[in-house]
């Protein structure tokens, strides 16, 4: 799921397209995409962008009289950009924007439909749509770590729970927690104030480090490479992969969707933590620690 470093960049990318610009139409190419009924959608049509802003992980587009489009990617959701005089593409596709200088096309792979389109109409009805969480820059160590320690979850919950914190998501929180050497499953009421501090500034120093690497990627260009998978990236979807720091092998834990990527070294002081179905099945061969699992790695290709 495109997070605050990406969504940054779409939208810098689309405030020089598409703001000033009139929306002449909307071609829907899966009417189940749009989740509302009223305002009608085409009732965008032919009226002037005139703001742009993220919510969370939402774009929302501010149009002349006050009326609001919200797009949300969800998971496989994507943007895709083409001049005027050029046809955007159909495969993947879910609506089409059409402005005078360009189309704007919503793409989702997958068989799954998850991205989502809501038309509004005023404030009030936008702001509905903000789940709550707070913004890493704007606030001071204390209102983070009040906002962290609010309930007593693992780290790794709390930094992805939008209600606590705005865009941050599965991939960056990985990299987030690397960064400050902290177990993604530490409950965060334990988190000393030195702890929270270090976690407040790898926040900011990563989420800001990503939004550069990614806005000097784009070149000024739409971004098309949008994915939650760098190669640049220390531990997120490096699962069996060294450690770039102490040369571990990268663990995970994986849960529904999703999976939490550390280094059990750098982060969790040596132990490798249960992964609820892979440990359950392995039961006493469950290696406990990094230092256990590579023993046996070297046992292995001893014999």
């Amino acid at each position: 799921m495109p997070e605050l470093p990406d969504i940054t960049v779409y939208l810098e990318a689309l405030e020089a397209r598409v703001v000033g610009q009139v929306l002449e139409k909307i071609r829907l190419e899966n009417i189940f995409v749009l989740r509302t009924a009223l305002p009608p959608i085409d009732s965008l049509h032919d009226k002037r962008v005139v703001a742009l802003r993220r919510i969370g992980k939402r774009f929302a587009f501010g149009f002349e009289g006050d009326r609001w489009l919200v797009l949300h990617l969800m998971i496989a959701g994507r943007l895709q950009w083409v001049e005027a005089d050029t046809k955007p593409k159909k495969v993947n596709s879910l609506a089409h924007f059409f402005f005078p200088n360009g189309t704007l096309t919503l793409t989702e792979a997958g068989t799954k439909r998850r991205a989502s389109l809501h038309v509004l109409d005023g404030e009030v009805a936008l702001r509905a749509h903000d789940r709550g969480g707070i913004d890493v820059f704007a606030c001071t160590t204390e209102e983070f770590g009040a906002a962290l320690t609010r309930e007593n979850h693992t780290v790794k919950r709390s930094l992805t729970d939008p209600h606590l914190f705005s865009g941050i998501g599965n991939a960056y929180s990985d990299e987030i927690l690397y960064a400050a050497k902290l177990s993604p499953v530490t409950l965060t009421q334990r988190l000393s104030a030195a702890e929270i501090a270090r976690l407040h500034d790898a926040v900011r120093t990563v989420l800001r480090a990503w939004t550069e690497r990614l806005r000097t990627e784009a070149g000024g260009k739409f971004p098309t490479k949008v994915t939650a998978f760098h190669t640049e990236m220390a531990v997120h979807g490096k699962f069996g992969q060294p450690c770039l720091m102490c040369g571990a092998t990268v663990q995970r834990i994986r849960y529904a969707e999703n999976e939490v990527n550390y280094c059990p070294r750098c982060q969790t002081g040596g132990k490798i933590l249960a992964d609820r179905s892979l440990s359950r099945l392995l039961k006493g061969d469950w290696p406990r620690s990094i230092d256990e699992a590579e023993e046996r790695e070297r046992s292995r290709a001893a014999q």
